[in-house]
């Protein structure tokens, strides 16, 4: 079975066709502002560069950063109705509390607080009353709003009090999209609504996004289920992707990371992902990327679903350098490389022009940087080993000498070594974004808080397992091929009933009859 993997990202459109394990073509292509336009041109060129036929091919996998720059960049935002199901608790501290002032600018946000939700030991806080469900949803109506988030508290150990409110919601919005902060989150009320509003605000866009990748396989023929890769490494449907955009946000590092585990082999490595405005740096623990441990920002807001731990810095191929010679970025020339970069013809001093330089690199003409050669380059360039060995150091947790991995069109930058540890720089690097989005699984994960009383740890721990492999396989995972990934165990102090919060995630590999 063939697949093509794509990676959209804000300057290059990367695409691989692979069968099996076996990497048939891969290239790069300009990001285009029409999404539509540069997914297809990246499928037609990789196709042929395969000599496949649209018949040929059994999935298409993408990964993106759209949501990621809309939050980023604060646009094409929805406005948003939040209910929260927590009173009589809960009031001091109103939804969106501590964003952003530029973010709450540019999305709107309508809360309202509600009765609901539960103690940490599943015990009822407050009954729900339906009448003031229906209330709010008509208030929403009025507004014109379609995109509503709705947070109980405690909803990650019982989920039933949102999914009542939904269902009261829908009686007076009976086309809203509805997003439940017990299916993005985890334990912590803030963090958690947090997600949900943001995943609410990328509705309309999600469901553009993907209509939009659609109508790009479509007009290539290509009649194969289409996928999008999540920040966890692990593949969704595009029905589920246009519901939950905000698993995507991240995709882009988890893709390479995956892509580099693949390509060398390393299941447990240090990987260096160097673009042309960023470099992002990110640790592989038994082939996957290691997740963030605590509560990690989006555009500024504070969350706690998962995502990957990565450490960002401005230095890629097109960062400036400093008129004195003794700063590399964060400023990018970006997709302008090609143009604005010496070695290119241009006027601007690059990254890139110091690597060729100093002779790591042999892009471009070498002679229009004759004249850095010697101290200037060798200082300069000394200057980009050290932030890119700072940021390596940055990512370690023990004394252990992890492999580190280079991959990205970036990664030319630096030469066989970092300050004296071996680099491996794997076969079709400059596409390892794509290839992880090819080769990328599903998953299926359940973090629930268990009492042990009465029931053994061990049974405990079975019980939330099967809950995870039972969305794996709901989500397109062969049984046969599900396999447990962590295992999360951690006793909570001061709570009756032995509490204890588990989470299991698993990981297997697509089903075929899926494809």
């Amino acid at each position: 079975m063939i697949r093509i993997g794509i990676d959209v990202g804000g300057t290059n459109t990367d695409a691989v066709a692979m069968r099996g394990r076996e990497v048939l073509h891969g290239l790069k292509t300009a990001t285009t502002s029409d999404v539509v336009s540069g997914v297809r041109q990246a499928l037609t060129e990789v196709m042929s560069g395969a000599r496949l036929r649209s018949a040929d091919i059994g999935a298409v996998m993408i990964g993106t950063t759209q949501f990621t720059n809309a939050l980023v960049e604060r646009r094409r935002l929805a406005p948003v109705g939040v209910i929260r199901m927590g009173l009589p608790a809960t009031s001091q501290l109103p939804p969106a509390t501590a964003w952003p002032k530029d973010l709450k600018e540019a999305l709107t946000v309508h809360w309202r607080l509600a009765r609901g939700g539960h103690e940490f030991d599943g015990r009822m806080l407050s009954e729900p009353q339906p009448d003031q469900i229906r209330a709010f949803a008509q208030e929403f109506a009025q507004r014109g709003v379609q995109d509503v988030a709705i947070s109980g508290v405690f909803s990650s150990i019982d989920d039933t009090h949102e999914r009542l409110a939904a269902g009261w919601l829908r009686e007076s919005l009976p086309q809203a999209r509805i997003t439940l902060s017990s299916e993005i989150g985890r334990l912590g009320l803030l963090e958690r609504e947090n997600a949900a509003i943001l995943n609410a605000s990328l509705g309309p866009l999600g469901l553009e996004v993907v209509a939009a990748f659609e109508q790009a396989l479509q007009d290539g023929g290509i009649h194969a289920p289409l996928y999008l890769t999540q920040n966890d490494g692990t593949l969704m449907s595009a029905a589920q992707a246009a519901l939950f955009p905000i698993l995507t946000v991240a995709s882009g590092p988890t893709n390479s990371m995956r892509g580099a585990a693949f390509l060398s082999g390393h299941r447990d490595a240090i990987v260096v992902d160097i673009g042309g405005t960023t470099t992002d740096v990110g640790v592989l623990q038994a082939g996957f990327p290691r997740q963030a441990g605590i509560a990690v920002e989006i555009g500024g807001v504070r969350t706690n679903f998962r995502m990957p731990d990565v450490y960002s810095l401005g230095l890629g191929g097109g960062s400036v350098v400093s008129a004195d010679q003794q700063a590399i970025g964060p400023h990018s020339v970006g997709y302008r490389i090609h143009s604005d970069a010496l070695v290119f013809g241009g006027s601007t001093l690059t990254a890139t022009d110091i690597a060729v330089a100093a002779g790591v690199s042999a892009l471009g003409d070498r002679r229009r940087v004759a004249h850095l050669q010697g101290q200037v380059s060798e200082r300069c360039h000394a200057l980009l080993q050290r932030m890119m060995a700072d940021a390596v150091d940055r990512m370690r947790t023990s004394a252990q000498l992890l492999p580190v991995v280079v991959v990205g069109g970036g990664s030319l930058l630096l030469g066989e070594t970092l300050e004296g540890q071996p680099l491996s720089r794997p076969k079709h690097f400059e596409v390892a974004n794509a290839v992880g989005a090819a080769m990328a699984q599903v998953s299926g994960e359940s973090d629930r808080v268990m009492h042990l009383n009465g029931i053994g740890r061990e049974d405990a721990i079975a019980q939330v397992r099967d809950e995870a492999r039972a969305r794996a396989e709901a989500a397109g995972a062969d049984p046969a091929s599900i396999s447990v990934l962590d295992v999360e165990d951690v006793p909570l102090a001061y709570s009756s009933g032995n509490a204890t919060r588990i989470r299991v995630r698993v990981v297997g590999d697509l089903k075929e009859d899926r494809q």
